[in-house]
């Protein structure tokens, strides 16, 4: 990796200001369905979204850490996200990023995002382009956006669930050589995306993520906005 590991641990790291706290991943919304309710559902939930919805982010910010142009790689999002409840929660947690990155690592490129896109761009194009401005390179965009997809709905299940931190963190140690595995595909993916394009990145489809997302932006009440 390009940069030093310091930065990448900043950007990985949950207390970054970047709005994460504030979402469960889908989380919630799974322990009220019953499909989150230990350990073990927490782990078979975090990696089913590791491999669906976090793959394609890690492809997505990879490839904007590879250099591939920012506002493709947005309507690639979009295209990539179905539902609204989702696309309105990556638009959002993308603009808290914005905030963060540009006052950590100031960066022309995040500029020009910002103001091309000035309601958000997807979260996964602004962590490549943090990424990018802290002197990484596209696999270390891979691993923040393949650690945050399973790393937020297992610091929330500790907050739904009474979970013991210590479980939580054991899951995702289990799921690690996991991580490294999506890092490195998603990111040998940005570089074929520099010839080929954003159709040369990851698509993984995850329906019933989509659709328990759609029903929790109708909760009335919620412990979590997403």
């Amino acid at each position: 990796m390009g940069g030093g590991v310091g930065a990448l641990l900043i950007l990985a790291d949950g207390r970054f200001p970047a709005g994460g706290h504030a979402h469960s991943g889908g989380a919630e919304a799974a322990v009220k369905a019953g499909r989150v309710h230990d350990p073990a559902t927490l782990e078979s939930y975090c990696r089913g979204r590791l491999h669906t919805a976090g793959l394609t982010a890690a492809g997505l910010a990879a490839a904007a850490a590879a250099g591939v142009d920012p506002l493709a790689l947005d309507e690639a999002a979009d295209a990539r996200t179905p539902v609204p409840a989702l696309r309105a929660t990556a638009r959002r947690l993308g603009r808290q990023l914005m905030r963060a990155a540009r006052a950590t690592w100031p960066s022309a490129e995040l500029d020009a995002l910002a103001a091309a896109r000035p309601r958000g761009a997807h979260q996964p194009v602004v962590q490549g382009l943090a990424v990018r401005a802290a002197g990484l390179d596209p696999h270390a965009a891979a691993y923040v956006a393949a650690y945050e997809s399973a790393g937020g709905p297992a610091s929330a299940a500790v907050r739904l669930l009474s979970l013991d931190p210590f479980d939580a963190t054991a899951v995702l140690a289990r799921l690690a050589p996991e991580i490294d595995r999506i890092a490195v595909r998603a990111a040998e993916a940005a570089y074929r995306a520099l010839d080929e394009g954003p159709g040369a990145l990851p698509a993984a489809a995850a329906p019933l993520l989509d659709i328990a997302a759609e029903q929790h932006a109708a909760w009335p009440v919620r412990l979590f906005a997403s």
